[in-house]
């Protein structure tokens, strides 16, 4: 019996052009770099034996009307087993996950009533979510009846595709594809889906997929491709699964992943704001102390208030105050490995409470993104003076 792979059943980079413009054909995405990684995380839910982990893929839109859901309606054309999940619960999912014949890919639409402001917490759905991105996830549970109770380990690690408004956790939002959705403008124009007639092409492409990813298994199984330079950590777990199957792809392809992993991965980098924690320090350091040894609390507090576009001057209904500074600046350490903490700072024969950016820098450095450069030009030198 021969032990050679089997060959691929046809091209892929053709195949994921099909796809790529079968998502074109009903979907307005902000960037073209979009329709890259939707096409290839497509693909990807079809290989998630091969991989160690998968992203979630994120439809998000600050209003409602701006294709979200109907993104996630063709995705659920073209993956396998979809399950369609709207206000399920988390022991729901995680028994699909772990009790369905075969694994689900679930589509998770509305995700903002779970996640959004109004939803109140919902820990053990944020647990299920994070913990099936990798293979080694599980959800722990306690069956059986009564006193009769054992524990059990249930499997999480499935494909995640979610639409919503708003945001989402930090903790989903690392590990996802986020696609910024937008409504369409006068002059933008897509195909009125039509489900009992386009659902049928959706399918038969899915099935394509599903052929082609079965013949390429051997060329993506436990392959690990080369990132793009500064593509590290959660970005890249996140883009490894979605590279392996460009490469597979070949054609342009894997030149159109790396581009499409550079230009998601950065936007997402631009509108990252980092915990609130993060947001403190750094704006401490670019807005506050900026070049001054030393501050008493009152004058930190004041600066902090006439940030614009800044929380501080509205903390759930009330300006951050001394508590609540010292509060979130003693979750950080010194140099030394001692809580930040304000100190006695002498001022004009008077002693005052307040904070040393000595204390500060070494959090600076650790968490904070590196300063921006000044926009500003070089002065140039008054007439009839020289440069020295």
């Amino acid at each position: 019996m021969s032990t050679n792979p089997p060959a691929p059943t046809a091209d892929g980079a053709a195949l994921l052009d099909e796809v790529e413009a079968f998502h074109r054909r009903f979907n307005i995405f902000p960037l073209e770099a979009a329709y890259v990684a939707v096409t290839l995380w497509d693909a990807h839910a079809h290989l998630l034996d091969c991989f160690d982990s998968t992203p979630r893929l994120a439809f998000l839109s600050p209003e409602p009307g701006s294709g979200k859901s109907r993104a996630l309606e063709i995705v659920e054309t073209l993956v396998p087993q979809p399950m369609v999940a709207v206000n399920a619960s988390a022991s729901a999912l995680f028994r699909a996950v772990s009790g369905m014949e075969g694994r689900p890919t679930i589509l998770f639409d509305e995700i903002d009533t779970v996640f959004g402001p109004k939803a109140g917490e919902n820990e053990q759905l944020r647990g299920f979510l994070n913990a099936g991105h990798r293979r080694s996830g599980v959800m722990w549970r306690c069956v059986g009846d009564g006193s009769n109770q054992q524990v059990q380990e249930f499997p999480s690690f499935c494909g995640v595709a979610v639409a919503g408004l708003g945001s989402l956790p930090d903790t989903i939002l690392t590990r996802s594809v986020i696609v910024r959705m937008r409504r369409r403008a006068p002059n933008e124009r897509v195909e009125p889906f039509r489900q009992r007639i386009h659902e049928k092409e959706g399918h038969a492409l899915r099935d394509r997929l599903a052929a082609w990813t079965q013949s390429v298994r051997h060329a993506v199984d436990g392959v690990f491709p080369e990132l793009p330079e500064g593509i590290s950590d959660r970005p890249a777990d996140v883009w490894e699964p979605l590279l392996a199957v460009a490469d597979a792809a070949g054609g342009a392809w894997p030149e159109r992943g790396r581009a499409a992993c550079i230009e998601l991965v950065n936007a997402a980098k631009t509108s990252d704001k980092g915990s609130i924690g993060i947001r403190l320090l750094t704006d401490l350091r670019d807005y506050v102390f900026n070049g001054i040894d030393r501050l008493p609390t009152v004058a930190i507090l004041d600066r902090l208030h006439s940030l614009e576009e800044a929380p501080w001057a509205d903390m759930s209904g009330k300006p951050l105050d001394a508590r609540g500074l010292s509060r979130m600046l003693r979750e950080y350490m010194t140099a030394d490995n001692a809580p930040i903490a304000a100190r006695n700072i002498k001022a004009g024969g008077s002693v005052m409470k307040g904070y040393y950016a000595s204390d500060l820098h070494d959090a600076w450095q650790r968490y904070c993104p590196p300063p921006a450069e000044s926009a500003l030009l070089p002065l140039l030198p008054l007439p009839g003076r020289s440069e020295p």
